[in-house]
């Protein structure tokens, strides 16, 4: 039986992206966002790769500089105030850019581009080769595709790959029902101990929402054996 290969950004990237230039205009990229009904794209360098990455956000700033008309902030001052200052005199996209840019491999794992778009505060990272080039974008949006997956095609996973290739379990002693992505597991398992690594197991694939689990075991695994008594030595009166 084949392993189910696990989906990567490659499988659930946009490969028609929109890019600017570092030398972009900064009304043409307002105009071009509009058009394309984007809000953010990558910047390209002179040899195409990803220098940084312009945002709705990033032309805001550069308003928000005309807006304050010069005023001084508090002595503190604001991060917000600080980056609109900075973007105020911009006048390209290399200037307005974010650089450089958060990006992703094509063969990464979902999980894994879920975690550099939560730790950097961003929605969409660029995907690049392994030579620095641009070959699409991912976004919040296309990693949460994955639990958009069939319930059936999680159960045929759940079964064929967790409990008979993993476990080694008898399928016929699993239940194994999904609903909306949440599975439920009923039945009989050999040892008390594989019961939360098996749930572990299920939770970790694709589409899973949740994991309620109703197994029972055939035996407890988690109570040591006792000891056979010790022997005493029998000893002969010569």
């Amino acid at each position: 039986m084949r392993k189910t290969a696990r989906p990567t950004v490659a499988d659930v990237m946009t490969r028609d992206v929109l890019t600017v230039t570092e030398e972009t205009a900064f009304k043409d990229v307002v105009e071009v966002f509009a058009e394309r009904g984007v809000s953010g794209a990558p910047v390209l360098d002179g040899s195409g790769h990803v220098a940084g990455v312009v945002t709705e956000a990033d032309l805001l700033r550069k308003e928000e500089a005309k807006e304050a008309g010069g005023r001084r902030p508090g002595i503190a001052g604001h991060r917000r105030d600080r980056l609109a200052r900075a973007k105020s005199g911009a006048g390209t996209a290399g200037e307005l850019m974010s650089a450089p840019a958060v990006t992703v491999a094509p063969g990464a794992t979902l999980p894994s581009a879920a975690r550099l778009l939560a730790k950097h505060g961003i929605k969409r990272l660029p995907v690049v080769d392994g030579a620095g080039r641009l070959v699409g974008v991912v976004s919040r949006a296309d990693l949460l595709t994955i639990f958009l997956r069939p319930d059936e095609r999680i159960r045929r996973e759940v079964i064929e790959e967790i409990i008979v290739r993993t476990l080694w379990e008898d399928p016929r002693k699993i239940s194994v029902d999904v609903r909306d992505g949440v599975v439920t597991l009923t039945g009989r398992i050999e040892l008390k101990s594989l019961i939360p690594f098996a749930e572990r197991l299920v939770m970790a694939v694709d589409g899973v929402v949740d994991v309620v689990g109703e197994l029972t075991y055939e035996r407890d695994d988690s109570v040591p054996p006792q000891d056979p008594p010790a022997l005493r030595p029998i000893w002969r009166h010569s």
